[in-house]
């Protein structure tokens, strides 16, 4: 037998060395060298910042190859291609002293040249995950010393650009001109822990080798392989995958097997979108109405079984260091629902309301299985939400879709009301502009409400403000004013939790304030670095 079993794990490697990778099955016999994770959607695109899905679980796959110039751990910042780093308020300058001996994974040098070449690439070619608008430029001094200088005060800088943004090789990257058709093997010759060597696409594999002259030290795996299953309790019981994010219910079993259970803190939300730029939408009324109808704590019970908390409507997570206590909430209240629609001008028959000419108040619900962290999660949101509207006398046309069919709706506003989420509700403020800037067309998450100036003002005004406690103040209003107009609505927070095998001696962990910009998945790569 253990013949045998030495001749599947040679059989494993070279299906995995060649690229021919076969189902989530073949790695039940991989040797200890190999970390294995499995999430159930597979396919994120490849590992490159213009390649990716542009969700969280695309982004981590990519921090593998890519390194960016600070980076969190389990507690917060911590150097990365940056040794150390100072900010100058006279000249809005971030200074940034970088690594010694630092290589690509071709071999050739890293240096500030490719700091800078990278600023002015993404400057080019935008990359959603960064922005850059604020940056004026960057300088090189010398090898080893690069400043980046800011055209006004930028708060979010180190959380949105310092510690996010993937550094590119200037001598590959330098000539492409159009880096979305970008395929070459070059596309994905980074700095970070890990070489990328293959992605099957179809069966949502992937395969990553350690790089052996990274800076910060040998991975502690010498392979790093993502496979696709959606059984997560059998994938971690019977050893398939070392780590997997897991639904609450399958925690006491997984415990009982030996694996370590993280739970994570509240920094993802379930979100019911709002089409305000169109009646009745566009009426606050309208939507306080719709926030009364909807009970937040009924869908967690009845669709998620009690797991899960009820989301605050600022969009803040209550987890988050600027999370206002006292922002404002919409209890449920049917009656309170139906006065306001009433208010309104609406008539209510047995079938429910109608307009002033007749028409009933019928609107159509866009609905899909929505990826919670990695996750592809079904769930009976919609149908809740619907029986909740329709008692409060709106008729609902519940529509069923992929989310991303029901993504491209959204963003083009081809919707009345969709269910969406995302993460980020741990990290920097600035997500509150991202979820909320009418400019913020880059996510489909985004509410992207201007009909409130005063919002649109104390956006801006916390972005550009450097002291602490007064963009704090700043924040608390924005989640005031944003409750109070309900451009969307948080419906919840779902109960976050991952497992995995402490055998292999790794340490997993959920990162304080998400990965990168936000991310609430367990997969830093620090985990296998230190």
């Amino acid at each position: 037998m253990k013949k045998l079993a030495t001749i599947f794990r040679g059989i494993t490697v070279l299906i995995l060395t060649i690229g021919l990778m076969g189902s989530a099955g073949v790695f039940v016999n991989a040797q200890a060298d190999e970390i294995r994770i499995a999430d159930s959607k597979g396919d994120w695109g490849y590992p490159n910042p213009y390649r990716h899905y542009p969700r969280g679980p695309g982004y981590v796959r990519m921090s593998w190859v890519f390194d960016t110039l600070i980076w969190k751990d389990e507690n917060g910042y911590i150097p990365a291609l940056a040794r150390s780093w100072t900010y100058n308020p006279e000249t809005l300058s971030f200074i940034f002293e970088l690594q010694e001996g630092v290589k690509w994974h071709d071999g050739k040098p890293f240096s500030a040249a490719d700091v800078v070449f990278t600023i002015e690439y993404f400057k080019k070619h935008p990359y959603r995950w960064v922005p850059i608008g604020d940056v004026s430029g960057a300088e090189a001094f010398g090898p080893k010393k690069v400043v980046i200088r800011l055209k006004k005060p930028y708060a979010p800088f180190l959380a949105y650009v310092g510690g996010v943004m993937p550094i590119l090789p200037k001598h590959i990257w330098q000539d492409v001109t159009d880096p979305k058709k970008f395929n070459d093997p070059g596309s994905f010759i980074g700095c970070g822990p890990y070489k990328f060597i293959d992605f099957n696409k179809a069966k949502g594999i992937y395969l990553y080798e350690a790089f052996k002259d990274y800076y910060q030290g040998r991975p502690k795996a010498d392979r790093l392989i993502y496979i696709k299953s959606g059984k997560p309790l059998m994938t971690l019981s019977t050893g398939k995958a070392d780590m997997a994010n897991i639904k609450p219910d399958m925690a006491d079993a997984l415990k009982k097997n030996g694996m370590v259970i993280l739970v994570n803190a509240r920094g993802w939300n379930k979100k019911l979108m709002i089409n305000h730029t169109k009646a009745p939408f566009n009426d606050k009324r309208f939507r306080q109405a719709l926030a009364h109808a909807i009970n937040q704590q009924e869908i967690i019970d009845k669709a998620h079984r009690g797991f899960g908390s009820p989301a605050s409507f600022g969009l803040l997570s209550p987890d988050h260091e600027f999370y206002n206590p006292d922002t404002p909430a919409y209890a449920p209240d049917q009656a309170k629902a139906r006065r306001i629609l009433e208010s309104l001008g609406y008539k209510k028959d047995g079938r429910g309301y109608y307009s002033k000419d007749g028409r009933p108040l019928k609107t159509r619900l866009l609905s899909s299985n929505i990826t919670v962290a990695g996750e592809s999660v079904a769930d009976r949101d919609g149908e809740v939400i619907k029986h909740q509207l329709e008692s409060a006398g709106i008729h609902i046309d519940l529509v069923n879709m992929e989310q991303a069919t029901t993504d491209a709706k959204v963003k083009k506003w081809d919707f009345d009301l969709a269910i969406s989420g995302h993460g980020g509700l741990l990290g920097d403020a600035r997500i509150l502009n991202r979820m909320i800037n009418p400019k913020a067309t880059g996510s489909v998450n985004s509410a992207r409400f201007g009909a409130n100036k005063k919002l649109l003002k104390l956006l801006k005004d916390q972005v550009a403000e450097m002291d602490v406690v007064r963009r704090k103040a700043l924040v608390y209003k924005i989640q005031e004013i944003y409750a109070d107009e309900v451009p969307a609505i948080s419906l919840y927070y779902p109960a976050s939790m991952a497992a995995y095998n402490p055998e292999k001696g790794i340490k997993w962990y959920y990162t304080k304030g998400g990965i990168g910009l936000g991310i609430p998945i367990a997969q830093n790569k620090m985990s296998l670095i230190k």
